[in-house]
């Protein structure tokens, strides 16, 4: 006589197959469910990222600042920028990269930097404060005015 399976086992066997079907297919949904909240929250830090480079390109470019407005040092610094020298430093002169994205964007080599020189400090020390103007050399009319060695800057007007 062969096996027989009672009406009771074979409805355990089919629950029991139905509920391993239905571990499998969860386990499917919850590592899908998974991957689209990773996706999504990957989105979410990009979009989160780019707000707030966004606002730290805001921040770094908080407003203007009068030739007559800047430290007496920053003057004298325009002052040889407009007359071409002669530079206090080797690397005044040398081409900003705008790396910090902060000013607006130019083509490279746009942008030039120069020190400005603390007048009390006997230090060969450049610093932090700089003058970084772009176009015409000589011409200083897009210039800036950082005091925090680049973290923010303030457009010079005359």
């Amino acid at each position: 006589m062969g096996s027989r399976i009672s009406p009771n086992q074979t409805q355990r066997q089919s629950l029991w197959q139905s509920l391993s079907l239905a571990r499998r297919l969860g386990h499917v949904l919850a590592g899908a469910a998974l991957s689209v909240a990773i996706a999504t929250g990957t989105q979410v830090a990009v979009a989160r990222q780019a707000t707030q480079d966004l606002a730290a390109s805001i921040d770094g470019m908080a407003g203007t600042i009068a030739t007559q407005q800047l430290p007496n040092d920053a003057r004298q610094t325009l002052e040889r920028i407009e007359s071409g020298g002669p530079f206090p430093f080797d690397k005044d002169g040398s081409r900003f990269g705008n790396y910090e994205r902060i000013l607006p964007q130019q083509p490279r080599g746009y942008y030039r930097e120069y020190t400005v020189k603390n007048s009390n400090s006997k230090s060969r020390n450049r610093g932090a404060r700089r003058i970084v103007c772009g176009g015409d050399q000589r011409a200083a009319n897009d210039c800036y005015y950082t005091e925090d060695h680049y973290n923010s800057f303030k457009r010079i007007t005359k």
